[in-house]
């Protein structure tokens, strides 16, 4: 069974979040600041994710009430 990559990597981002917040949980006050960067680079993937699909099925839309127009 093959198993697709853009479904393993769907799971990066959340991974990335849940690593982060157990770092800032569990470790000693000294080791949190580097946990802070992983965190926030897996908000900033799944934010990117969501407005780039916004504006991609925004101009989607304007391409097919354009072709409506034409006609």
């Amino acid at each position: 069974m093959k198993v697709n990559k853009r479904f393993i990597l769907s799971f990066v981002a959340p991974l990335m979040i849940f690593i982060s917040a157990m770092g800032l949980i569990f470790k000693n006050n000294s080791r949190k600041i580097f946990y802070l960067p992983i965190g926030l680079m897996g908000v900033v993937i799944i934010l990117e994710r969501g407005i780039s699909r916004q504006l991609d099925r925004k101009n989607i839309l304007k391409k097919i009430k354009s072709h409506q127009k034409v006609k």
